[in-house]
Formats: structure tokens, C-alpha cells, sequence
């Protein structure tokens, strides 16, 4: 079963950390994704440019509307993402629980939609 785990934080975070804590930081998500690597349950993962890279479409009548930024503001923003094919939901939580986000912020485990047979 496919899951992705979402990792929220707050971007000012690493900026405000020493440069020891900054490596010790990197060193541990290395450690993370080789970890999760090695145990085959990585399908893909990725680091996201800061929200403010970000550009958001809607549409306000029925015209796309482009704007510049986040969606939303909020104290923690989407950093990065982990999709993980694992048995079940108890063991993406596990792998979840294994993240360094949990430290400094919060991973959203979400199964993929799959579609009824």
C-alpha cells in the first residue's frame, strides 16, 4: 500500500540553528532516506523549495487566477515528502515516527486514492 509521508516545518527554523546543529540536521535526514532506502520501501522522496518559490492557480470566475506564494499562511509549511509502498498503515506510521521532522515539526501520513475493484 502506498503512502506519502508530507513533512511540515517551520523555513526560518534552519536558518536560526548553528552551523554544527544545520550538518547534524542534514546528516540526520541522510540517515533517514538511506535507512529507508535500504529496507526497499522508498519509492520516491523529495526537498521542496521555500513556500515563497511557491505559485498557486485557482479559479475566480471561471477564469484561472495565478498568484504568487503559498496557498496558505501558516506557522509550518510543506518541506519535503517520503512515498513509501509498505504493508499498512501501522507500518508508514512506524516509518513516519522514524523522520527527523517529528523533532522540529509534524509528518502527515496519507494513503494514495486507490480505486475500488
Amino acid at each position: 500500500m502506498q503512502f506519502m509521508l508530507m513533512t511540515y516545518v517551520d523555513e526560518t527554523g534552519f536558518t536560526k540553528l548553528t552551523p554544527a546543529e544545520q550538518e547534524a540536521g542534514i546528516a540526520a535526514y541522510r540517515a533517514y532516506t538511506e535507512a529507508i532506502m535500504a529496507a526497499g520501501v522508498a519509492s520516491s522522496w523529495g526537498r521542496l523549495q521555500p513556500s515563497a518559490a511557491a505559485t498557486t492557480v485557482r479559479e475566480a470566475d471561471g477564469k484561472p487566477q495565478v498568484l504568487d506564494g503559498p496557498y496558505a499562511d501558516s506557522k509550518e509549511q510543506l518541506g519535503g515528502y517520503y512515498i513509501i509502498d509498505v504493508p499498512d498503515l501501522d507500518a508508514a506510521l512506524a516509518w513516519a515516527a522514524r523522520c527527523p521532522t517529528t523533532s522540529h515539526g509534524v509528518v502527515e501520513v496519507r494513503p494514495f486514492w486507490t480505486e475500488p475493484s
